[in-house]
């Protein structure tokens, strides 16, 4: 194998090139100099924790913001905050799932979910709403 090989099979490149290898060929031997096999998880996917908040202030937006940026979902309720505080604090919010190529529902009058650009929401409950939306922008 050459070094340029290895640097690549290291990285991942040439990745499906191997599999393909293992499965129209026989398996090697393993030898104790380099019989080390890749190993590779069927459970990829990990526990995604949902973050709640009610803020209190305008300061916090950014610490909601931060949770969003390292790609978690959250729920925000913005019941005790002032109405100009939370119209300030969604419009933050919405530029930052906008940045972050995410996405951002309203659940209730003052309850919205923000999620990052890895989550992914079916359905809607904006029927619920209909009488009742967007009045916390109001």
């Amino acid at each position: 194998m050459r070094l340029m090989d290895r640097m690549m099979g290291f990285f991942g490149i040439n990745e499906e090139e191997e599999q393909y290898r293992d499965y129209t060929q026989e398996p090697a031997e393993p030898s104790s100099a380099g019989g080390r096999r890749k190993v590779v998880s069927l459970h990829t996917q990990k526990n995604i924790r949902v973050v709640l908040a009610e803020p209190r202030s305008y300061d916090e937006a950014q610490d909601i913001a931060d949770n969003l940026k390292n790609h978690r979902p959250i729920i925000v309720n913005l019941q005790r905050v002032p109405k100009e505080h939370a119209v300030r604090i969604v419009d933050f919010l919405s530029g930052t799932v906008y940045a972050l190529n995410g996405t951002i529902q309203k659940l209730g009058s003052h309850i919205f979910m923000c999620t990052p650009a890895n989550v992914d929401i079916q359905g809607s409950i904006s029927d619920l709403l209909a009488d009742d939306a967007n009045d916390i922008l109001r």
